[in-house]
């Protein structure tokens, strides 16, 4: 795989984790080779996402999007750390979005997230942004019907955003194909393990295509 590059914005004292972030209040730790991009347009970003991005709100990427979406789309492998607030859920969406072949109606990127909340909330955020593109998400998470998430994925869908218990029930039952997979994200990866969910992550990613399997240790530690 390309090098990791690791965006780490930690807040400054006393900020508080709830509510959205100001940027300036922000240190940022950034792995070397990885540059700041200050404007949607100047990330090269497919000209239908860009209109579902400014017709979400947005004016300008946040700080952590301005480093982390470009090394996400270029197939870099990232691990990016950041306070609730500073636009991690928009960079996820916004990176899919632009990863994804809409022309190819099978599962191209999953996102694993560890509350039904946060997935459905992906999925939302998701299909905001790619409204102009006409992306297709799913949130495949427990408590919802199996077989509303069966006719579904059976139906063709872009993006997978779930939980990893109903995710990895989908693919062992054949409906969620992974063939097509070409990006997987880990969405607050220490939260998951700390819920205990380690093993069904190791049973998604052993699922996945060929090329996207590394080897690799999922521990706390390579979270940060």
């Amino acid at each position: 795989h390309p090098p990791q590059a690791r965006v780490s914005p930690m807040a400054a004292a006393g900020s508080s984790r709830r509510g959205p972030m100001d940027d300036d209040k922000l240190t940022f730790e950034t792995s070397a080779g990885v540059d700041v991009v200050g404007s949607f347009d100047a990330m090269g970003i497919r000209e239908d996402l860009l209109r579902g991005i400014y017709g979400y709100g947005f004016e300008k990427p946040s700080a952590i999007q301005q480093r982390a979406v470009v090394p996400i789309i270029a197939g870099r492998d990232v691990i990016a750390q950041a306070q609730s607030g500073t636009g991690k859920t928009s960079m996820v969406s916004l990176s899919v979005c632009q990863v994804i072949d809409t022309n190819i109606h099978e599962v191209q990127a999953l996102i694993l997230s560890p509350t039904r909340e946060l997935a459905t909330q992906t999925e939302r955020v998701m299909q905001a942004v790619g409204n102009y593109m006409s992306v297709s998400v799913h949130a495949c998470v427990g408590g919802k019907s199996i077989g509303e998430d069966i006719r579904k994925l059976e139906a063709g869908v872009h993006v997978v955003s779930g939980t990893p218990g109903r995710v990895c029930d989908m693919i062992k039952r054949r409906t969620l194909r992974t063939r097509a997979i070409k990006l997987l994200v880990l969405d607050e990866a220490d939260e998951m393990l700390t819920r205990g969910f380690k093993d069904q992550i190791y049973d998604v990613y052993r699922y996945l295509p060929p090329e996207l399997q590394v080897n690799f240790k999922l521990s706390p530690a390579s979270c940060y």
